[in-house]
Order: C-alpha cells, then sequence, then structure tokens
C-alpha cells in the first residue's frame, strides 16, 4: 500500500528503521516505540547537519557582529534620520515634526558655515601632510636595518594613543604660554607666541597633531613599498634614471592605489576629529576652532537641541559622501593599473 506520501520506497525504509530500532516487526508490541525511535533519529540527524553547515558555522560567528551592528549602529542611524526632521530634544516628552526646518536652518547659521569652513580646512591641509610625512618615513625605512621592525613600532605608537585624552592634555601644555615650544622659542631669544589665544593660529598645533598621528599610514605605505618589484628599479637604473625619476616614474605609479586608500581613509577621518579641539581648545578662541564634530556635539548635549543635531550630522554625511565620490572619480587621472583599465 503506498503512504501519504505517495511512495513505497519510503514506507520500505522507514519500516526497516524501526526493526533495528525497536527488535521487532512494526505490529508487534514495541512497534509504537519503534516508530518513535525512528522520528527522533530523523531529528537528531537533521540538527547535526544543521549544526555542522559551513553556513551556520559561519552565521553564528557573524551573530555578535551583526547583533551590535543592528543594535549600536543601523537602529541609531535610522533613529537620528527620523530625529533630523523634528524638533526633538535629550528628555522631551513629546516630538514635533517640523520637516526641513533643521536643514533649512543650518545655513542661517553663522557657527554652522564657520564650523564648516574650519573642518574643511583642517581636512585639505592636515591629510595631504600626514600622507606625505607617512610616505617620507616608510620610504626611509624600507631600508635594509636590522631595527627596522622595532623603528616600525615606534613610529606606529602615535597612532595608537595620538586621539587619547591624555595626550591631548600633553599637547596642550607643549604649546602653552610656558610650554616647551615658547621656551625653545624664548631661549632663542625670540619672542614667545600665544598659540591658543591667536585665532589665526589656534588651528595648526591640532594640524600638528594631526600629522603626528601617520602610524597606520605610514605601515600601510611601508607594505606597500615592498611589493614593488626590485626589478623595475634595476631597469631603469640602467637605463640611467637618477633618485628623483626612480621615485615618481616607478614608485609613485606602483604606490597610487594605495595613496588612493590611505587618502580616503584619512579624509574621513579628518572629517570626524572632535578629541583634540574638545580638550585642547574648547572650540575657541571665537570659536576659530570650532570642529563641525564638536559644534554637533555642543548642539546634541549642550544647547540640547538633538534634531537640529541630527541634521548637522546627515548634512556632513552627504559632503563626506561628496567629496569621496569626487577622488573616485578622478583616481582614473592618477591611479595606475598593471590591468590598463
Amino acid at each position: 500500500m503506498r503512504n501519504c506520501w505517495g511512495t513505497e520506497e519510503l514506507s520500505v525504509r522507514v519500516t526497516s528503521e524501526s526493526r533495528r530500532l525497536s527488535g521487532v516487526f512494526p505490529g508487534g508490541e514495541k512497534g509504537g516505540l519503534g516508530l518513535k525511535n525512528t522520528a527522533e533519529a530523523i531529528k537528531i540527524s537533521k540538527w547535526k547537519n544543521f549544526v555542522n553547515n559551513d553556513n551556520t558555522v559561519g552565521y553564528v560567528f557573524a551573530a555578535p557582529f551583526i547583533f551590535g551592528f543592528v543594535c549600536f549602529s543601523l537602529i541609531p542611524i535610522l533613529t537620528s534620520f527620523y530625529y533630523a526632521f523634528t524638533d526633538y530634544s535629550m528628555g522631551a516628552k513629546t516630538i514635533t515634526w517640523v520637516g526641513a526646518k533643521n536643514f533649512l536652518h543650518l545655513f542661517q547659521d553663522e557657527i554652522f558655515v564657520k564650523s564648516l569652513g574650519i573642518t574643511l580646512k583642517y581636512v585639505f591641509i592636515s591629510v595631504p601632510l600626514k600622507l606625505a610625512f607617512a610616505l617620507f618615513v616608510a620610504f626611509l625605512l624600507t631600508r635594509k636595518s636590522r631595527l627596522v621592525t622595532v623603528y616600525r613600532s615606534l613610529y606606529y605608537v602615535p597612532s595608537l594613543v595620538g586621539g587619547s585624552v591624555a595626550v591631548a592634555l600633553v599637547w596642550k601644555q607643549l604649546f602653552a604660554r610656558k610650554g616647551l615650544f615658547n621656551s625653545i622659542l624664548a631661549e632663542a631669544g625670540l619672542d614667545t607666541i600665544n598659540w591658543f589665544g591667536d585665532q589665526k593660529l589656534a588651528l595648526y598645533p591640532l594640524i600638528l597633531m594631526s600629522v603626528w598621528q601617520f602610524g597606520s599610514s605610514m605601515i600601510i605605505f611601508a607594505a606597500g613599498l615592498k611589493e614593488i618589484p626590485t626589478s623595475y628599479y634595476e631597469a631603469a637604473e640602467i637605463d640611467g634614471a637618477n633618485g628623483f625619476q626612480r621615485f615618481f616614474r616607478i614608485t609613485m605609479p606602483c604606490l597610487s592605489p594605495i595613496i588612493l586608500y590611505n587618502l580616503i581613509m584619512q579624509t574621513i577621518s579628518a572629517f570626524m576629529v572632535f578629541t583634540q579641539a574638545f580638550i585642547i581648545t574648547g572650540g575657541g578662541p571665537n570659536n576659530s576652532t570650532m570642529m563641525y564634530a564638536l559644534y554637533v556635539y555642543n548642539q546634541a548635549f549642550k544647547y540640547n537641541n538633538m534634531g537640529y543635531a541630527c541634521a548637522m550630522s546627515w548634512f556632513m554625511l552627504i559632503v563626506m559622501s561628496a567629496i569621496t565620490l569626487i577622488i573616485f572619480k578622478s583616481s582614473k587621472l592618477w591611479v595606475f593599473s598593471e590591468s590598463g583599465d
């Protein structure tokens, strides 16, 4: 007789499995128990197959990241997008929908426009200087030396601690009225400089601190320099190329994809600078170091204007995306590809 699935083969297999587990025929005294054991065995087999599946293992290991991303990134992002169109403030019982009012108010805010200009200035000065200095140090550290690993580690340390509060306080003391740099100027018979009291100079110690944190870019550049075949340099040397020509005709083109990567990563990082301005200058004097992220923080937590701060954050996302897109589009003109694409 055919079973409900319409196949005799499955019925025979189930019956045989039942006999094996129960030791009796299905029609015997323990037939029901045998069928039950068979069902349990099938369930256990399916569970083992599920657990031992490569996809299941991948999902298990990815679960902590997925949970963290959803709870601490995706949900806050969506929430901030909603708040950007409201007048939400911390602790408010009601939220009023105001539409695009927060975005329209941005360009009527003088401090917003000033902070945007200061941040762009900071990015356009600090990022090229950091990359140039990182490439220079990486070029020196790729020379054959017994202590090259130690040197790389020492140069990488500033990138590990450069953004911390403690280092920002130390940097503040270095440029203080009676700090190290002014002491050197005084010993040399020169006038001391009020670094953080002069609106025209206050930003440059922050830029210098950013350049000092070149370790991560340097390590990436050093790895890229090692991947350039030495045969290129040998052929160029035979053709009579000098060091300057070898650097700009071989090193720079071969390193251009890594330069593109470092340029994008450091640009994004520079737009998000916060700790230095918050600890060292607090945005002063007269908002001359009011970084964009610092102003967002002030609007959200100092002035309790979270909706406006969310609108500022989304505007900065648009600016960063536009600049990143420009860098990607322009890379076709200066990034070298062996495939010629």
